[in-house]
Formats: structure tokens, sequence, C-alpha cells
């Protein structure tokens, strides 16, 4: 129970990567604020938790909503009274096509969920960690974010950005006690896979070293031991969890 009696905020935990990470943070006795645009999904991520023994609460946040952003750290200090770790998940990307035929639209929503939403998470969860003198969080990143992504270059740059966002946060917070790393995933079975025709879901596994795709608890494992203290001396990290892709 090594988060026994701590508080950990997950952004887009409703489904997928969020809500494994929510899980097992749940698991290791945080107390854990669950963030998502779909109250549904955001409801069944509380109630596995509570199922399972552990303590949950939904709060509804759009991150590229900035008042939004404040209003969730607000709601989390009011249930919680405290808030140890962040875990800023959420991101969205465009279909894919050439980076001539992007829509000023298409770009736009990319970046201002996936990038100028970490950004927003990052600034007000760093408010209240300063204030208090300790904190860990994890940004979640993506391959796409060390890597070339043709044909997906909004969720690429993003992606960049966040890699980005870590680094320099980590270097300018890490004198008041706050470690801020970054997970970047490869292909993982998630929901948008799942829903891929067989030939192309084995496409994807085929691609990747291991032969095979990532699960989201091999995402959660990796953001549990980067908020942990067993990664005490580590900050500013971007940790790959891609099956070797990056080795290629």
């Amino acid at each position: 129970m090594k988060f026994a009696n701590r508080v950990a905020l997950v952004t887009a935990a409703g489904a997928g990567i969020g809500r494994a990470i929510a899980l097992r943070l749940a698991a290791e006795g945080a107390q854990v604020v669950v963030s998502d645009v779909n109250d549904d999904a955001g409801a069944e991520t509380v109630s596995l938790i509570g199922a399972s023994g552990g303590a949950a609460h939904y709060v509804r946040t759009n991150v590229a909503d900035d008042a939004e952003v404040r209003a969730l750290i607000e709601e989390t200090l009011r249930v919680y009274g405290r808030l140890d770790y962040a875990v800023n998940n959420a991101g969205i990307g465009a279909q894919p096509k050439p980076l001539q035929q992007l829509s000023d639209a298409e770009w736009a929503r990319t970046i201002d969920v996936t990038l100028t939403g970490t950004f927003q998470c990052l600034r007000a969860e760093l408010l209240h960690m300063n204030s208090v003198g300790q904190g860990a969080i994890v940004n979640i990143a993506s391959v796409a974010g060390i890597q070339s992504t043709p044909h997906l270059t909004p969720y690429g740059a993003a992606k960049h950005g966040v890699v980005s966002l870590t680094t320099s946060a980590a270097a300018e917070n890490a004198a008041s006690g706050i470690r801020i790393n970054a997970v970047a995933p490869g292909p993982i079975e998630t929901a948008a896979l799942a829903s891929l025709p067989e030939e192309a879901r084995q496409g994807y596994a085929n691609d990747v070293p291991m032969k095979r795709l990532g699960k989201p608890e091999e995402i959660a494992n990796a953001v549990a031991f980067l908020l942990s203290d067993e990664a005490a001396f580590i900050t500013g990290v971007t940790l790959p969890v891609d099956g070797g892709t990056l080795a290629r």
C-alpha cells in the first residue's frame, strides 16, 4: 500500500489507460479523484474502485478549459484536503491525413486538449504542490512525442510538447520537492485499437519488436513506479513503455 493516506488525481480516467492508472493507484491505497468528460465512464471507474474497497470521487473536467481545471483542483482539496500525486493523461488525436490536408479546427482541437490541457493541469497542480512543498506528477506522453509521426502531425506535435513541458517543469520544480516525469506508451490495447479489424490489430502488433500490443495495466505499472518513493531520485525522465518500438 505504497500510496496509503495519499490523494491522486487522474485525468481522462473513465476508460483505457486512465482507468487502469486510477485502479492501480487505488489498489495501492490512494484516494483517487477521477476526472473525465464522459460522466457515465467516470462513474463506472469510481464504482470499480469502490467495489475493490478503495475510495474515489468523480469530477467532470474538460482539460482544455482552464476554469474547469482550476475547479478540479479546488474540488480535490475540498473533498480530500490534499493533493499528493497527479497523472495528466487526457489527450486526443485527429484522423490520419497529410499535413497539407489538415484543417485549422483539427489542429486546434488536438493541441487544445493534448498540449494546452496538459499545460493547464500541470500549472494548477504545481500552484498547489509548491504551496505545500511536495508532490509527484506523471504526464502521459507517447512514442509519438519522441519519433516522427507521418499523417498524425497534430498528435505528434502535441506529444512532443508534452515531453518538453515535462523536462522544463521538472527542472524548475526539483528544488521545491516536486518530481515530474512522463510515460511514453507505444501501441496499447485500448478501445480505439479494439474497434479495428483483427488484421489491422495484428499489423500494429507485428510492428512491435515484442510482437504484441501493450496492456493499459503495463502503463499503470510504470506510472505507479514513477509516482512512488522508489523513484525518489528520478525527475525529468520520459519513460518509453513500448515493447521495444523505439529501439528498432
